[in-house]
């Protein structure tokens, strides 16, 4: 006997959308589900065939498959049947069901995983650090402090005052869960008296009010290493607020900014210096001292004739790297630096100078013989 198509099992349109593939299964689920159709021998099977269909269509691979070669996909145990849940169906039936019922009831059969009934985990926090250029080469070991909530001593994170102890919630019985008949199905829910945690305080402590956390600005040390970068987070595990009911403690992050530098600029790994040469030097040529983010100097060779603007790469003198090994580049940029504040004498001799000096600026020759050339045209 061959099998129904998928899509008419449950109701849709070939081609149907993920949601349209779980809501159409949900309402096949409440109308086949063999506790509501007893008096029906067939119910099962049916049911069967419906979350068959549903474990298929629900995966995007499998709906592929299906879509192009249908029931052809799975032969040989790629799919479909194969006897893995309660009802034979083709996937697991407990997580298939609980997809679409998650919506409706929360988490289906129940509550919270993991840790005591009620626990939650404490909120993570933020710190802005700002650090210099030269801490950000070097890295160094920085103090902050940080306020926020942590385990109250008084009550030692119980919430009860001293002499005292929670008592187990009579509402749920200390299972911090209580459970609801909705027609066929039983659906756990947090019990609304203690919250989930199981207990209530009858004797509140008198520092945190019960709470079992109090505010407190605590110092802590952060390594900051060399090369951090702008933007950079480091994380700090369980320095953040303290969780509620037993739940763990949230984490502390910190955010790096690095403060402008007066004289050097980073892009990256590398770092960028203007320097500026005075026109007998970028002329004629000459040695000059830089200096180098270490706090130490560089002495680099001037060539004769430097323009404004020609760069000049001192290799490995710029930034570490913060993840591997090495070292950017520093890349010197001339500023040719017209004099001021002249002297009589030295007026002179400048235009003594620029008499002689026509044919020894190649560039200014060369743009006022193009500026002629255009007006001519």
């Amino acid at each position: 006997m061959s099998k129904r198509d998928y899509y008419e099992t449950l109701g849709l349109s070939k081609g149907a959308s993920e949601s349209e593939i779980k809501k159409g299964f949900r309402k096949k689920a409440m109308e086949l589900h063999p506790d509501r159709n007893q008096d029906d021998p067939t119910a099962e099977s049916k049911f069967k065939e419906a979350n068959e269909a549903y474990d298929v269509l629900k995966d995007a691979d499998k709906k592929a498959a299906y879509d192009q070669y249908g029931h052809a996909a799975f032969e040989g145990g790629m799919g479909g049947g194969g006897g893995r849940n309660p009802f034979g169906g083709g996937g697991d039936f407990n997580s298939a069901f609980s997809d679409v019922f998650d919506d409706l009831f929360g988490n289906f059969g129940g509550g919270q995983r993991g840790g005591p009934p009620g626990a939650t985990r404490g909120s993570d926090l933020r710190y802005n650090l700002k650090v210099s250029l030269s801490d950000a080469y070097n890295g160094k070991q920085e103090t902050v402090s940080v306020n926020s909530s942590v385990s109250c001593d008084g009550c030692s994170g119980s919430g009860a005052a001293a002499g005292s102890e929670p008592t187990r919630c009579p509402t749920c019985s200390g299972m911090g869960k209580v459970r609801a008949q909705q027609g066929f199905f039983t659906v756990e829910r947090t019990c609304p008296t203690c919250s989930g945690r199981g207990e209530t305080i009858t004797n509140p402590c008198n520092i945190c009010n019960g709470s079992g956390a109090t505010q407190r600005e605590r110092s802590l040390s952060v390594n900051i290493p060399a090369g951090v970068e702008r933007g950079t987070r480091i994380r700090l595990s369980g320095e953040g607020e303290a969780g509620q009911r037993g739940g763990p403690t949230g984490d502390l992050y910190i955010f790096i900014d690095i403060d402008d530098h007066e004289l050097f600029e980073r892009e990256g790994n590398n770092l960028f210096l203007r320097v500026p040469v005075s026109m007998a030097t970028a002329a004629l040529g000459g040695e000059i001292d830089v200096p180098n983010i270490d706090g130490n100097t560089s002495r680099v060779k001037v060539p004769m004739g430097a323009q404004a603007g020609k760069q000049m790469r001192l290799k490995g003198k710029g930034m570490p790297a913060l993840r591997g090994s090495g070292k950017g580049d520093l890349y010197l940029e001339i500023a040719v630096e017209t004099p001021v504040n002249l002297s009589a004498k030295q007026k002179e001799l400048l235009k003594e100078f620029e008499e002689l000096s026509a044919d020894s600026n190649p560039e200014s020759k060369n743009f006022f013989g193009k500026v002629k050339s255009f007006w001519k045209v």
